[in-house]
């Protein structure tokens, strides 16, 4: 089960980071948008439960909730406790599943799977610890030509700034290798 260890406001007025002793996985993301995404999710629908809850995203040692707007963030996050703390730990079986876990875009040309490796790779090290710092994430959705479409997750996907500021960091940073890049968030 486990631990708080603290908990963080992100840049998101409307999420809040839950930092946590013990991993709920090894480094797959998990992000729901709502309940009816989240049903086979024992955590994830066990915190749509509670009244306001709008996005739940996690990985790793980390869960952030997105609210409506509407609670008083000390009390829901006593309620959001609940269900954290019943929750299994990950185990080490699951560090298995990381491997599989691999972004694979079907249909790429042997030159656009190098091209998106790179990119991917470069997303691995200058972009999402830092959005998973802020209680988000990026998933790719897709890759074609010169079109890279991605699904911001956790209190990034809800964040204004993200959906503005943060694409375009991502674009210019992608252009120092491929040039004509563009992204997209989906």
């Amino acid at each position: 089960m486990p631990k708080i260890a603290e908990i963080e406001d992100t840049p998101n007025p409307n999420a809040v980071k839950f930092m946590l002793k013990e991993p709920l996985t090894w480094g797959i993301s998990h992000s729901y948008d709502n309940a009816e995404e989240a049903k086979s999710d024992t955590l994830a629908s066990a915190l749509f439960d509670i009244e306001h809850v709008t996005n739940v995203f996690y990985v790793d040692s980390c869960l952030t909730v997105t609210q409506d707007g509407e609670a008083h963030w000390p009390q829901l996050a006593r309620l959001i406790a609940v269900p954290l703390r019943e929750a299994p730990a990950a185990d080490e079986s699951s560090e298995a599943l990381v491997a599989a876990a691999a972004v694979v875009i079907a249909g790429l040309s042997p030159e656009d799977q190098a091209r998106f490796d790179k990119i991917n790779a470069m997303l691995d090290e200058k972009i999402r610890p830092y959005l998973r710092s802020d209680g988000g994430d990026l998933h790719v959705i897709g890759f074609s030509g010169n079109f890279l479409s991605v699904h911001l997750q956790g209190a990034c996907g809800s964040c204004p700034s993200s959906t503005s500021a943060t694409l375009i960091s991502i674009t210019n940073l992608l252009r120092t290798i491929e040039p004509d890049i563009e992204v997209l968030s989906v």
